[in-house]
């Protein structure tokens, strides 16, 4: 890779590709370019070492400085940022300035102890950068431009940022790198953007047209985002299998395109390969989105609703018609949820491990004992804030799903320390606990907890009327345990 870079520099120069807005500003300036001036090849051999101060070609100065045969000119500076950030696209040496270097600084520059590292030493620590630095780092000298780019590297894009030209950064990155495979990116497999609200569908097609092997995307927070540019990747990305859309309140159904679903249909029967799909915030998804939804991916094991508002029991059952694997569920504060939903959900059966309906408050005692009848290895429930439940779901619960390990029951006022007592004797196991707000909770029910529970992690009894004595209590029997509370004179 690094053997082309020279012929990249003189091919590419003329009309090469700065990431400088795209990435860090909001601002679009194109950069002041030197004068080209001819140069020998003892010319082109000092520009290449002395790459690494940063050159006017490759930085957009604040005061927007056009260097004219080496001297500095000012310009007009309005519409230039003082964000500086690398071209992705190196300019060609010979339109660098020549400038005057001393020996004794070229042999200072020549020694500096970071050029000892080997290659491997830098790759190592250019893995642990953000996609935005890492092409900082290319400006730097041509052994780090090479380093920089080294397909190793580039197994994921990470950018942030709500001032970033993220579909002009991703249509450059993707462009760089499908230089030796052309039209395809075939090292990236994920991709995370966000938080970058000025994505758009665009952004989304160049993914999906350049990068055929990407398996996890993440573009949370992107309210840009349509249901078009959804079902373009996951037609086009056969391999996806972590799709993150919360946030995403334009997007209210995953399925493939027309063409994919008519070319595809004899071979996989219209199917979806993501396991893991975040859907948290799109507050129009409702029964029908998600009745295709689950008829396209089936093999999902991870699904987040949470406030996904206009979700039913309907949508649920459908989910569990064609979902059958389903470990991690999770309908918080879906309101129209109620116990038949929680029936349906029992039909998962030992498979789900992790269960979330919090502030759904049509749930009961009912719907919990379906849960705990059936859902015998689940591992963690959130019900706080459903306060149908009470001391006799409680004992459901703890009787039938013995290996829980996490419990919030918070702000559930039916909860007794007689509820606390069926729970200690039986899940012995349990690691965290959370009862905050709930007011029926005394220090004997935490007594009782902490005497039977030694392996107990987390305790949250914010706003509950527990003594300084029954907290020494928990605090002396389980050792680990962090206690949240609300008592100032415990400390």
């Amino acid at each position: 890779m690094g053997a082309n870079n020279g012929k990249q520099y003189g091919s590419d120069g003329k009309g090469s590709s700065s990431i400088s807005s795209d990435v860090s500003s909001s601002t679009d300036h194109t950069p002041t370019k030197a004068r080209k001036n001819a140069a020998t090849s003892e010319d082109s051999d000092l520009s290449m070492r002395t790459l690494s101060t940063p050159s006017p070609a490759l930085i957009c100065l604040p005061s927007s400085q056009a260097f004219i045969n080496g001297k500095a000119s000012s310009t007009s500076s309005s519409s230039v940022t003082g964000e500086t950030v690398a071209m992705v696209h190196a300019p060609p040496i010979t339109c660098l300035p020549r400038p005057h270097v001393r020996p004794a600084a070229r042999m200072q520059k020549e020694q500096a102890p970071i050029d000892i590292l080997p290659d491997q030493a830098f790759l190592q620590i250019f893995s642990h950068l953000p996609t935005n630095q890492l092409c900082r780092c290319a400006r730097v000298c041509c052994r780090w431009y090479n380093l920089t780019w080294d397909p190793r590297l580039w197994r994921t894009i990470r950018l942030t940022g709500d001032t970033i030209h993220v579909d002009r950064a991703l249509r450059v990155l993707t462009r760089r790198l499908c230089q030796d495979t052309p039209n395809v990116c075939l090292m990236l497999e994920t991709v995370i953007v966000s938080g970058c609200r000025r994505l758009t569908d665009r952004g989304l097609h160049t993914i999906a047209q350049c990068c055929p092997e990407l398996r996890r995307l993440e573009v949370s927070g992107c309210h840009n985002i349509s249901n078009e540019a959804v079902f373009n990747i996951v037609s086009r990305c056969p391999n996806l299998e972590y799709l993150d859309v919360s946030g995403c309140y334009n997007v209210t159904c995953i399925s493939l395109t027309r063409e994919a679903s008519v070319k595809l249909s004899t071979l996989y029967g219209k199917q979806i390969s993501i396991r893991y799909l975040d859907m948290t915030d799109c507050f129009a998804l409702e029964d029908e989105g998600l009745h295709t939804i689950a008829a396209h991916c089936t093999q999902l094991t991870h699904l987040y609703l949470r406030r996904c508002v206009r979700i039913t029991d309907e949508g649920l059952r459908y989910l569990v018609i064609y979902c059958t694997s389903v470990k991690e569920l999770s309908v918080s504060d879906c309101r129209f949820v109620s116990d038949f939903g929680l029936r349906e959900i029992a039909k998962l059966e030992s498979r789900l491990r992790y269960l979330s309906i919090a502030h759904c408050g049509r749930i009961t005692d009912v719907g919990i004992r379906y849960v705990a009848k059936y859902c015998s290895k689940l591992r963690y429930l959130n019900a706080r804030g459903c306060e149908g439940i009470t001391d006799h779901g409680l004992e459901y619960l703890a009787k039938n799903c013995a290996k829980l390990k996490s419990l919030d029951i918070g702000k559930c006022p039916l909860v007794s320390d007689a509820g606390l007592e069926f729970l200690a004797l039986n899940c012995f196991t349990l690691k965290r606990l959370s009862l905050k707000s709930c007011e029926s909770i005394t220090g004997r029910g935490l007594q009782i907890v902490a005497a039977n529970c030694f392996d107990l992690q987390m305790m949250n009894v914010q706003d509950c009327d527990i003594s300084v004595e029954a907290l020494r209590f928990v605090k002396r029997h389980c050792k680990r345990c962090v206690i949240e509370h609300t008592n100032p004179a415990f400390f």
